[in-house]
């Protein structure tokens, strides 16, 4: 499968641009939308939510990923393959916590270029192409770089701020919840919110935090909105409560 991972959002001609190169040049592959509304222009935040997300992917998946703002500049187009998963995108850090977390990584810049190659549009031009060839097993034959090319390492293990607020209104961090100690409360906007199993688990209208789905620390309220009642943004920092 090719799973899509992109700040394009679904407004606007770009996802379905790059979906009709993935059905032309590899027709009959599943293509899965993980996200459209990655943090935008935001490599660093998307690289903690791709690394947990795609855990829950099967090796031999393709992951394209475009958080790209540096679009048309130095930085590399590059494929890596972490733990049986390939991603394709720009070598701006948006890889780097895959890889960190990885026990097998190589990389490799994409060398090939096609006829017409845009300077604002590498998705659907260049990563779009490329992960069509992995999926169809048309693997480098190169050797590869160094994983540690891919680290950024003044980047931490873990993210203690907001990297994404879902259409819930529920906040998720670049903290993973094992991180947590098992009763810490997190400090968010001058509160401490205490964990909680799950939303039922506390009253309506309460904030909390949780593990959610994917190992990640998350806000939330009881049928409500943490961005609101707590009036949190991406970037928000989070502080883990003694």
């Amino acid at each position: 499968m090719i799973v899509l991972f992109t700040d394009f959002g679904l407004e606007g001609p770009y996802v379905g641009q790059m979906k009709a190169v993935l059905q032309a040049e590899a027709p009959g592959r599943p293509v899965i939308d993980l996200f459209a509304d990655a943090p935008t222009h935001d490599p660093r935040a998307a690289a903690y939510l791709l690394s947990a997300y795609a855990a829950g992917f099967p090796a031999g998946a393709v992951f394209l990923c475009v958080v790209d703002p540096g679009v048309g500049g130095d930085r590399l187009p590059a494929m890596v393959l972490a733990d049986g998963r390939w991603y394709v995108g720009p070598e701006n850090g948006l890889f780097a916590l895959v890889a960190r977390r990885a026990g097998a990584v190589r990389w490799w810049p994409v060398d090939w270029r096609p006829d017409r190659l845009s300077a604002s549009f590498h998705g659907r031009d260049l990563f779009a192409p490329t992960a069509a060839r992995l999926a169809l097993g048309r693997t480098p034959d190169r050797t590869p770089r160094p994983a540690a090319g891919l680290d950024r390492p003044d980047w931490p293990d873990d993210l203690a701020e907001v990297v994404y607020i879902d259409r819930f209104g529920n906040a998720m961090t670049g903290l993973r919840a094992d991180v947590v100690p098992p009763d810490a409360p997190l400090q968010v906007a001058g509160r401490r919110l205490p964990r909680a199993r799950t939303f039922s688990d506390v009253p309506v209208g309460t904030a909390f935090w949780y593990e959610n789905a994917n190992g990640l620390a998350e806000i939330a309220v009881n049928r409500g909105r943490a961005v609101d009642l707590l009036d949190l943004r991406p970037g928000a920092d989070v502080g883990i409560a003694t």
